[in-house]
């Protein structure tokens, strides 16, 4: 069990005096699977619907006098290639039979394809491809488990894959990981303040293309890289949001009502690159628990259209991020009974947030939001049909 002991007081031996229990939720009734396929299958008839002409996801539009930051045209690129890998994934991982859901797929493959590999930074000041980047190269792992049985098929996907992992490696930041802005220096290689989830997010997108395509990773990157999410770990296993975070640890946003969805991302991250003495079943369980039980504090920052505005500064778009990596982490776990649990807590909250359109979406960004939170949706609720009813149409 781990507790929440600031700096000062562990140099002085005093942690025994500080002990906290960890957060439980409330049982949730068990979900049926005819209730989870209904709603997987709202979310894919959303994405059908929603689907660009030419087969991607997400628009420039539905301004609202209040966006963030996204020069053009290049962070629109970035937006538009990193939800449409979303939603990419969130199809291929339910393996729809409907044939416009199929034919959906087909478009985006090609869109994808196509605008994957022209990919690059926005302007000095942006660097939200790296979100492109990697929700890109888990598409390509998506369809490549989807077109299994086409070999050159899958030998494509591993050839830009490859492509894509250099280029974040490329991109990778001078203080070890990645971020998004880099209003500072505006270095040709960026020197910004990476983010404890942005890196965390790419780490496991090239481990995805490592276990899918065999493709290398660089192992002085990863490795400054994991240092970099291991120094925005706090004593109570909380992440502070980005390296320029690490001298103010108490900050609302840097606290474990702050991190609660940043934890997620960040433990799989740890894990999955062997980093197990520092991050281990009980942490990943515990972790998961503190969201259900305290999932309020970002909930209540749901659909807000003013960025940090609530408290422990949640953002709305943290929302379904969080449930997609929460959904990841439960697959870790070994013991089965948990990952049932979780599971059942996990599909309890994606039912009740779904829209009367099939989407689900946390925060007003342009015309990105329903798709992206659709996405993230549809993927953790594969995950719950696997650990729930051990159904997973395509294996991962």
């Amino acid at each position: 069990m781990k507790f929440a002991i600031p700096y000062f007081l562990l140099s002085l031996g005093l942690s025994s005096l500080f002990a906290a229990e960890i957060p439980r939720p409330k049982p949730v009734e068990a979900v049926t699977e005819e209730a989870l396929q209904q709603s997987i299958d709202q979310g894919i008839a959303f994405l059908v619907a929603d689907q660009n002409k030419n087969g991607s996801w997400g628009n420039a539009t539905k301004t609202k006098g209040l966006n963030i930051y996204a020069p053009v045209p290049g962070a629109h690129h970035a937006m538009r290639t990193g939800v449409t890998g979303l939603s990419i994934m969130g199809l291929c991982r339910n393996n729809p039979s409907d044939p416009k859901a199929i034919a959906a797929i087909e478009k985006s493959e090609k869109w994808l394809m196509d605008q994957l590999p022209r990919l690059r930074r926005a302007d000095p000041t942006t660097t939200y491809n790296v979100w492109g980047h990697a929700y890109g190269i888990r598409a390509l792992v998506a369809l490549a488990d989807y077109y299994k049985d086409d070999a050159e098929k899958v030998a494509s996907y591993k050839k830009l894959a490859d492509s894509q992992v250099a280029l974040l490696f490329k991109q990778q930041e001078i203080n070890g990981g990645w971020g998004y802005l880099d209003f500072d220096l505006t270095t040709q290689r960026p020197s910004g303040s990476p983010t404890s989830f942005t890196t965390a997010t790419v780490l496991i997108a090239v481990h995805e293309a490592h276990e899918r395509f065999g493709t290398e990773i660089p192992k002085a990157g990863a490795h400054i890289a994991l240092r970099q999410i291991k120094r925005q770990r706090t004593p109570d296993g909380a992440f502070v949001y980005a390296e320029g975070h690490r001298n103010r640890p108490r900050y609302g946003i840097n606290r474990p009502g702050g991190s609660l969805a940043r934890s997620q991302v960040c433990n799989v991250a740890l894990y999955e690159f062997g980093e197990t003495k520092l991050i281990d079943q009980t942490d990943l369980d515990d972790w998961l628990d503190r969201l259900w039980a305290r999932i309020g504090w970002i909930d209540i920052a749901r659909k807000r259209p003013v960025p940090h505005e609530t408290w422990f500064s949640n953002s709305g778009y943290f929302f379904f991020y969080g449930i997609h990596y929460a959904a990841m982490a439960n697959d870790l776990l070994e013991d089965e009974e948990r990952r049932k649990h979780h599971a059942n807590h996990l599909a309890t909250v994606l039912f009740g947030l779904q829209e009367k359109n099939g989407c689900w979406w946390d925060y007003p960004l342009y015309d990105y939001h329903r798709p992206y939170g659709t996405g993230y949706s549809l993927t953790a609720l594969a995950r719950c049909k696997q650990n729930l009813f051990g159904k997973a149409p395509i294996s991962e």
